[in-house]
Formats: C-alpha cells, structure tokens, sequence
C-alpha cells in the first residue's frame, strides 16, 4: 500500500553568509530552508507558485515552528525532507526534517498554510492543484 504522507528531499551546501560569528548557521535561516524545501515539494509534485499566483491563488504562511538538535556549519551539506501532513480545504500543512551528511538530525519543524483568491479573501485549495500536492506515486526528482 502506496504510503499516504509524500515526503520529497532537497539537499543544500551552506553558505558562509548563513553563518554567524561562531560560525554557525544562524537560527533565522532554518526557515528559508524549509521554504526552499516546500517549494521544491510542490515542484517534485508537478505544482509551481508561480502557476497558482497567475491563477489568483495565493499560499500564505499561518504558523511556523522550528526545533534546533545540532548546529550545522559553513559547507554542510542539509538535506531538508519535506513531508505533507495536510492538503484539504483551505489548509496546507507541511513537516519538515534537516539531516546534515552524517545523517544528524540538526532540525525539525513544521508550517501551515492558507490559501487566499486574488481579493486575500481564504478559499478551498482549487481541485487541480489538490490533485498534484496530494500525489503519492514516486516522481523524478525535478531537474534529476
């Protein structure tokens, strides 16, 4: 039985200027990270901001949490496993898991979304775009 929570990965090298004095990722950037792993989520599943926003349909951040484990530092390599708790109705909730090359768990969080028309006015996520964020087959990477 197919499993019905997709997860999709994207793995990033960390800039030195997401780094602080102490040469450590500074906490603020887990979010961006998250973010770029979401989007790349959507890609994965054949879903593009870029398309729902032409269609005046708007995706916007309600809660964000993030749990720090370890620190990740200058050129690490981050693999941010996204995973999709929920795509129904209005909501978009998403968990997300960062492991560093040697598999350490460095942070781990979760976001919910809402979807809004082109009025901010909060609608139903429309029907082809649930079809695509709830696709649970096994796609090609994007670019892969």
């Amino acid at each position: 039985m197919p499993d019905r929570t997709p997860t999709r990965d994207f793995t990033l090298i960390v800039r030195y200027a997401e780094t602080d004095a102490q040469g450590v990722v500074h906490h603020a950037n887990y979010l961006t990270w998250f973010e770029e792993g979401r989007s790349e989520f959507l890609r994965q599943q054949g879903c593009f901001y870029s398309d729902m926003e032409r269609d005046g349909f708007f995706v916007i951040v309600a809660k964000a949490t993030v749990e720090y484990r370890a620190p990740s530092f200058y050129e690490d390599r981050i693999t941010i496993a996204t995973t999709l708790q929920r795509g129904r109705g209005r909501l978009l909730e998403f968990s997300y898991k960062a492991t560093n090359q040697d598999g350490v768990l460095v942070a781990e969080g979760q976001t919910r979304h809402l979807v809004l028309d082109a009025e901010r006015r909060m609608v139903s996520i429309p029907e082809k775009y649930q079809k695509l964020i709830n696709r649970i087959e096994k796609l090609v990477p994007f670019g892969g």
